[in-house]
């Protein structure tokens, strides 16, 4: 049986549209986790970024940070956090989180310094103060960046939220452990299917956003 024999007959099963093991009480798990995640990480890498860029200080400590975030294993943070934690949110919240400070970080902190110092100046000089300057003339400017780095957060806690599953949780991540431990492979591929539909989603969510909140004359020049 082919990939789409198993998609087919994984959405095609009424059993997989109803219950708490349905798919639309699935979704709604994941995508808990994942809003939670993101809303966590974005207020704090957001500020932090915005302020470093800002100030131009603190460059070199963001990169050093980010790159010891990056580097540590998402499963293998969960597990250490469900042994010292155990069963919870908790544990699933803290290498999610982790996962995705550094893009929006990093990217919150390049879109500051890259904006054209010519406008900065300028309000400077007509008497602005620095948080005005901040949020009416460099975030405006530099928010295509800022969002690429949210989109590339929210799609990273999408897909890896499926880590939830493994200890005890639910998402789209408990068909896929469920049908690995069940040789239901109908299941996994009907899990992993949804979770691609999803980040593919959240594209899309984040592009319509760029176009509502960015504006014309910001996206022509970029």
């Amino acid at each position: 049986m082919n990939l789409l024999h198993f998609i087919n007959d994984f959405f095609s099963d009424s059993t997989h549209w109803h219950g708490y093991d349905g798919i639309p009480t699935r979704l709604r798990e994941h995508l808990q986790y994942s809003l939670i995640a993101l809303a966590i990480a974005a207020a704090i890498g957001l500020p932090v970024g915005l302020i470093t860029g800002h100030t131009g200080r603190g460059g070199n400590a963001l990169a050093f940070i980010a790159t010891g975030a990056r580097a540590l294993p998402s499963f293998g943070l969960l597990v250490l956090m469900f042994i010292l934690l155990g069963l919870g949110l908790t544990p699933v919240m803290i290498p999610l989180v982790v996962l995705a400070i550094p893009p929006i970080l990093v990217t919150t902190y390049e879109a500051m310094r890259s904006v054209d110092p010519s406008p900065v100046d300028a309000a400077r000089g007509m008497g602005m103060t620095e948080p005005r300057i901040l949020f009416q003339v460099e975030i405006p400017v530099a928010l295509p960046l800022i969002l690429s780095g949210l989109r590339s957060a929210a799609i990273q806690i999408v897909s890896t939220a499926t880590i939830a599953a493994y200890v005890s949780l639910g998402g789209l991540g408990r068909y896929i452990v469920d049908g690995l431990y069940q040789h239901n492979y109908e299941k996994v591929v009907g899990g992993a299917t949804l979770v691609a539909l999803l980040a593919l989603v959240t594209l899309a969510v984040f592009w319509a956003i760029n176009r509502l909140a960015v504006s014309q004359g910001v996206r022509r020049s970029g």
